[in-house]
């Protein structure tokens, strides 16, 4: 369960540090790498989330 928790920590550590993703290119149908990839964590949490809770309601 605890190994499952921990991936919740994986959206905290991605957008953390700014200067990592404040860039322009690459750029995605016409947002630049600081939108994109903040929005891209959006999904990414969620299915995080999901798998935390479902591995941890298992257990």
């Amino acid at each position: 369960m605890k190994i499952f928790n921990i991936l919740l920590l994986a959206p905290f550590v991605g957008l953390l540090w700014v200067p990592f993703y404040n860039l322009q290119t690459p750029m995605l149908f016409g947002f630049p790498f600081f939108y994109w990839y903040q929005f891209a964590w959006v999904p990414v949490t969620s299915v995080l989330i999901w798998l935390a809770w479902k591995k941890g309601a298992q257990s």
